[in-house]
C-alpha cells in the first residue's frame, strides 16, 4: 500500500494480550464464584460507550437535534472530537440520525414508505421462530466479517473501509432510492496477506475529489451510500471501489 503525502500516517498494529480476570479470593462459596463474572460479562455486551460529555439522564436523541438545529453546537462537537460521529457519542446509531434527520427536516414531496413496507411484510408473517431462547446479539447487529473484506486483483491484499465523518445533506428522492447518507472522511485499512503486515490512513475523500476536478476536470467518486450497505460503522466491499477511486486516480493510494 502506498500513502502519498496525503496524511503520510501509516502505523503497524500489534495485537496486544488479553489481559485475564483477577481471580477471586476463595473467601465466598465456589458457586458465587462462578455466577459473578457471568453477571459482569452480560452487563458489558449490552452497554454502548458514550463520551464524557454526556449526560446519562438526558435523552441521547436531544443531543443529535441539539447537534442538527445549532451551527455552533456542531462546530463545538467536530472541533473537540474530530474522530467520533455525533451518533456514536452518544450512544445511537446511523438510523437513529437519520430518522432525527427526517424529522426536523422533513423533504416536500414523500410517500409514507414505512407503511408500504408494513403492508408487503403482512402476507408473510406465518414464519415459527426456530430459536426461543433470549440471544446477546439481535439479527440486525450480526455482520459476517467475509462482506466486509474486498482483495485486490492480485489477491495479496485484503481491504477495510470505516466510515469517520458523514455530511449532513438531505439525501435527494429518498422516496426513489431510499435512504442513503454522503460520506466525507474515511479509514482504509490494508492487510498483506503474505507478510501479515497491518497499514491504515485517513482519507478525506470530499476534498480529494474537489482536487481531481480542478487538476483533471472529472471524478469517479460517488460518495452517497446506501445506509444498508453500512454495517457497525464499515461500509461493505461492494462500495470500496467507488469511494477510493479518487484517491487512487492521484496515487495517494495503491491497492
Amino acid at each position: 500500500m502506498d500513502f502519498k503525502r496525503y496524511f503520510g500516517k501509516i502505523k503497524n498494529k500489534d495485537k496486544k494480550p488479553k489481559h485475564e480476570p483477577e481471580i477471586v479470593e476463595e473467601i465466598e462459596q465456589s458457586v458465587v464464584e462462578e455466577v459473578e463474572p457471568k453477571i459482569v460479562e452480560e452487563v458489558d455486551v449490552n452497554v454502548k460507550k458514550t463520551l464524557n460529555f454526556v449526560d446519562s439522564k438526558k435523552d441521547p436523541h436531544e443531543y443529535l437535534k441539539r447537534y442538527l438545529k445549532e451551527p455552533k453546537y456542531k462546530d463545538w462537537f467536530n472541533r473537540n472530537y474530530p474522530n467520533y460521529t455525533i451518533y456514536d457519542a452518544v450512544g445511537l446509531s446511523i438510523s437513529d440520525y437519520l430518522s432525527m434527520k427526517r424529522e426536523l427536516f422533513p423533504e416536500s414531496e414523500t410517500i409514507n414508505e414505512e407503511e408500504l413496507n408494513k403492508k408487503k411484510k403482512s402476507a408473510n408473517t406465518n414464519f415459527k421462530p426456530t430459536i426461543t431462547h433470549e440471544t446477546k446479539t439481535s439479527f440486525d447487529e450480526f455482520v459476517d466479517e467475509r462482506i466486509l473484506v474486498s482483495h485486490n486483483a492480485f489477491g495479496n491484499k485484503e481491504m477495510k473501509i470505516k466510515i469517520l465523518e458523514v455530511s449532513d445533506e438531505i439525501a435527494p428522492l429518498a422516496s426513489k432510492f431510499g435512504d442513503r447518507i454522503k460520506i466525507n472522511k474515511i479509514i482504509v485499512t490494508i492487510k498483506h496477506l503474505q507478510t501479515q503486515q497491518i497499514e491504515e490512513g485517513e482519507f478525506d475523500i470530499e476534498s480529494i475529489e474537489r482536487e481531481l476536478i480542478e487538476k483533471r476536470h472529472y471524478t469517479s467518486t460517488n460518495r452517497w451510500v446506501p445506509t444498508e450497505v453500512i454495517k457497525n460503522g464499515y461500509v461493505t466491499n461492494s462500495r470500496h471501489t467507488s469511494l477510493i477511486s479518487d484517491a487512487v486516480a492521484l496515487d495517494y493510494i495503491a491497492f
